[in-house]
């Protein structure tokens, strides 16, 4: 019964976001999230789910181009704050663990002015295919993560992770690839 119920309450927050300017692709499984303004600045793609408390933020005027794309089949786990102003993108089949924050910006550092008056810097944050995020990961603005990374629990990511890379730590770094046998091969590409 109470699954029935959650799934009665994902139909309607699909036709309430949708009708707000939410765009979607299909049926998008959705728990008790959070959309607080420019839904027209979000695109879901087809079987992508979002769990309790996932906060999707876009700031700023509208742009062409969607600020917030979540791609195909991926799974954004509960309380995960995802925060835009120009653009982050993630793949399709990524698996997004709880307590997250995802951005694609931060305020300048400029002296004499106050924190909320610091302009926005932004650079657009790309995540690829299947990737696997851990819990409470914070993934700064202008990092591009490659096709099948995994990004341990607790990590900050600062710069750019190649494909298949694991990473972990404060800030993140490669400790391996998943694929040991081509480890050195893809270690010389990501120093290039």
């Amino acid at each position: 019964m109470i699954r029935i119920l959650e799934a009665i309450k994902s139909r309607w927050r699909n036709f309430f976001y949708r009708l707000a300017g939410v765009q979607m692709e299909g049926y998008i499984w959705m728990r008790d999230i959070e959309i607080p303004r420019n839904f027209r600045d979000i695109y879901l793609m087809k079987g992508c789910s979002l769990d309790r408390g996932v906060t999707l933020i876009c700031s700023g005027e509208s742009l062409p181009h969607p600020k917030i794309h979540i791609g195909a089949n991926t799974y954004i786990n509960r309380n995960t704050l995802i925060d835009a102003s120009l653009s982050i993108a993630t793949g399709k089949e990524c698996a997004i663990g709880p307590g997250c924050y995802i951005t694609d910006h931060d305020h300048s550092i400029e002296a004499g002015l106050p924190p909320l008056a610091q302009p926005l810097i932004s650079k657009p944050t790309r995540i690829g295919d299947r990737v696997w995020i851990g819990a409470s990961v914070t993934i700064l603005k202008g990092v591009s993560i490659g096709n099948d990374a995994v990004i341990g629990a607790g990590s900050v990511v600062t710069k750019d992770v190649p494909a298949e890379a694991i990473v972990v730590g404060v800030p993140a770094k490669v400790i391996r690839y998943r694929d040991d046998s081509n480890c050195e091969q893809l270690q010389q590409k990501a120093e290039l």
